[in-house]
């Protein structure tokens, strides 16, 4: 479902002389449906740079990044958005939308985006949002006013509401109490049950070796000293 072959990947820093920043090159990673593999490596290896390939925020180099049949590293922006619509999930660590719309919209967006009956979406966002114990009281509110832990919960419950058949998982436990870190142990888990192929970074290590059946460091994609 995920396939990254000799993938390669530097920075340009225009605003110091345009010096080149190399990140990676010769990444490789294959993940398979219902698995889940963890993203490994020092801070600055690379992980997140490696995440943002794979969803089409950043720019390969070389080689090829196939998700369901697409070539990220080489799709027009329309098939990047019909990708990310129907076939890739993208739990980051940040919630970004649209201020003053109401939490429960915010969660059922992407059921609604593709083509979902408002009613059965929105069901699926009170049930997500219950599950994860963000109060009923705030579901009408804009998640902008919200805790940093209560918007983690609205991003992670908005990531799992369609069911997509692959997903990038950044930190998806960061600073979660037990009990919601549990919730959210069993929707990865729901989510590997059902098919999906997931990528993830996982500092929490205990999270890690429940549910993720590999880990790849990245520093081994390190560009070599010349």
């Amino acid at each position: 479902m995920i396939e990254i072959e000799n993938v390669a990947k530097h920075f340009v820093l225009h605003n110091q002389g345009s010096a080149v920043i190399p990140v990676m090159t010769g990444a490789e990673l294959c993940v398979a449906p219902g698995e889940c593999v963890a993203l490994t490596g020092s801070s600055g290896a690379g992980k997140s740079t490696l995440m943002r390939m794979i969803y089409g925020n950043y720019l390969t180099q070389a080689g090829r990044i196939m998700v369901g049949g697409v070539d990220v590293a080489r799709a027009e922006p329309r098939e990047i958005i019909a990708l990310r619509r129907h076939t890739l999930g993208y739990v980051s660590q940040f919630l970004r939308v649209v201020p003053r719309v109401p939490t429960l919209d915010v969660v059922a967006e992407p059921l609604l985006a593709v083509g979902r009956p408002v009613d059965e979406a929105r069901a699926r966002a009170r049930a997500l949002l219950s599950g994860l114990n963000i109060p009923r009281r705030l579901w009408a509110l804009s998640p902008t006013t919200f805790s940093g832990g209560e918007q983690q919960r609205v991003n992670i419950a908005r990531g799992f509401a369609y069911d997509y058949p692959a997903m990038l998982l950044d930190e998806p436990t960061a600073s979660l109490d037990a009990r919601n870190r549990e919730v959210v142990l069993g929707l990865i888990e729901g989510a590997k049950t059902r098919g999906a192929a997931i990528v993830g970074i996982f500092h929490d290590e205990i999270a890690r070796d429940r549910v993720c059946d590999r880990q790849v460091d990245v520093s081994a994609f390190a560009p070599k000293a010349a």
